[in-house]
C-alpha cells in the first residue's frame, strides 16, 4: 500500500503552465483598470477645482512644468558625465557637463515663460448635430515684446492627468507674434444631444529643447446646444391634417415628401415651390420645353403638416427624435409650413430658418 501511494505521488502531473500567463494577464488588467479609475477620479477632482471662465490669463500658479522622457535621459546622462569626470579628473568633462546642465536650466525657464502671461479667449460655437465634428476658435494674445513659439491647444481627454500619451490627441499648434494674437481651431465630437458645457482644454509647449513639458488646464464656461442626429433614411413626411373647421380629407404625402396639388408657374412665384421633377419628366417625354409647375399653396393652406412625436413610428425616444429631426430638415428644404408636437410642448406651423431652429432646439432639450 505504501509502494502504491509513493508511485501515485511520483506520477502526479504538475500544474499546467498555461494557467500562469493567464493569471498574470488578469493581474495586469486589474492593475490597469485600477490605475485608470484612480486617474479618472483624480482628473475629475482636479477639474472641479478650476473656475469656469471663457477668458483666462496664465500666471505662475496656473502653469505646470515637468521633465519629459528626453529630459530625464538628459539628466541621467549628465549624472554619468559628472561621475566620470570626477573619477578621471577630466576638466573638459566638467566643462561639457556644466555646459549641458546650464543649457537645460535656461531651456526650462524659457519653456515656462512661453506660457506664463499668455491670455486665452474662447469664442463659443454654434449648435451642432450629435455625432458631427464641432469646432470653435481660441484666441491667444501675447502682450510682451518677444514672440512665443510652439504652443498647442487641445481637448483634455480622460486619463491625461495620469500620464497617458498626449500625442494621441489632436493638437492645434501655433506661434504667437510679439504684441499680437493668433487664433487656433479646436475640434471635438459631441455624442449626445442637449445643452452641454464645452470640454476642458489644455495648452502645452515644449519649446525650445523639448526637455520640459509646460502645460495648463482651462475649464471654459461656454455651453453648446447639440441637436439630435437626423435619421439617415427617414420615411416620407406624414399626411397633412385638415385645419380646424375644415372638412377636406387629409392630403397624403408622396414618396418624395411633396404634397399633391400643382398648378402652372406664374410670374413672381418663388423658385423653391417649383416641382422640378415634373418639369424634367415633361421635357423628356415630348422633347420640347416643358411647362414649369409649382405646388398649389392655396390647397396647402387648407391643410397643416404636423410632425408628431407619437406618430413617429420608431423604437425608443432617441430614434423618434432622430426621425423628427430628419422630417424637419426635409420639410424646411421643401419650403413647407410645419408644426411640431412633443410631450408637453406644441409649436404652431410656420416656416423659415428661425422656425427650424426653434423646432431643433425643442428636440435637443426634450
Amino acid at each position: 500500500m505504501k509502494f502504491h501511494a509513493e508511485t501515485s505521488e511520483r506520477g502526479a502531473k504538475p500544474p499546467q503552465a498555461s494557467s500562469i500567463p493567464s493569471r498574470n494577464g488578469t493581474v495586469r488588467e486589474a492593475t490597469g483598470a485600477a490605475a485608470t479609475f484612480l486617474s479618472g477620479r483624480f482628473q475629475q477632482w482636479f477639474e472641479n477645482r478650476l473656475p469656469l471662465s471663457d477668458h483666462v490669463t496664465l500666471t505662475q500658479r496656473t502653469v505646470y512644468i515637468l521633465p519629459t522622457r528626453p529630459g530625464l535621459m538628459l539628466g541621467v546622462t549628465l549624472l554619468v558625465l559628472l561621475v566620470a569626470s570626477i573619477n578621471y579628473q577630466l576638466n573638459l568633462g566638467y566643462l561639457l557637463t556644466f555646459l549641458l546642465a546650464g543649457s537645460a536650466l535656461v531651456g526650462m525657464h524659457v519653456s515656462h515663460a512661453t506660457l506664463r502671461g499668455l491670455a486665452m479667449n474662447l469664442i463659443a460655437p454654434s449648435a451642432r448635430y450629435a455625432g458631427a465634428t464641432a469646432t470653435f476658435d481660441v484666441t491667444l494674445t501675447n502682450a510682451r515684446r518677444t514672440a512665443r513659439y510652439g504652443i498647442g491647444v487641445s481637448v483634455l481627454t480622460p486619463q491625461d492627468m495620469g500620464g497617458q500619451k498626449s500625442r494621441e490627441r489632436h493638437w492645434a499648434w501655433t506661434d504667437v507674434p510679439a504684441q499680437g494674437a493668433s487664433v487656433v481651431q479646436v475640434a471635438f465630437t459631441p455624442r449626445q444631444r442637449g445643452l452641454h458645457r464645452l470640454p476642458t482644454l489644455t495648452a502645452e509647449t515644449r519649446f525650445p529643447l523639448g526637455t520640459f513639458r509646460v502645460w495648463t488646464v482651462w475649464r471654459p464656461a461656454a455651453q453648446m446646444l447639440v441637436y439630435p442626429a437626423p435619421e439617415p433614411s427617414p420615411p416620407p413626411l406624414p399626411p397633412g391634417e385638415p385645419r380646424s373647421g375644415g372638412t377636406a380629407a387629409p392630403v397624403r404625402a408622396q414618396s418624395t415628401g411633396e404634397f399633391d396639388g400643382v398648378r402652372a408657374y406664374r410670374r413672381g412665384d418663388p423658385m423653391k415651390l417649383v416641382v422640378w421633377k415634373k418639369a424634367v419628366n415633361a421635357l423628356s417625354s415630348d422633347g420640347a420645353g416643358g411647362t414649369l409647375v409649382v405646388r398649389d399653396t392655396q390647397q396647402a393652406q387648407r391643410h397643416e403638416l404636423w410632425l408628431d412625436f407619437m406618430q413617429a413610428n420608431a423604437v425608443g425616444t432617441e430614434q423618434k427624435l432622430a426621425r423628427l429631426c430628419a422630417w424637419i430638415l426635409q420639410a424646411d428644404k421643401l419650403g413647407l409650413d410645419y408644426g411640431l408636437r412633443l410631450p408637453g410642448l406644441e409649436i404652431k406651423p410656420a416656416s423659415g430658418e428661425a422656425h427650424k431652429r426653434q423646432c431643433l432646439e425643442a428636440l435637443a432639450l426634450c
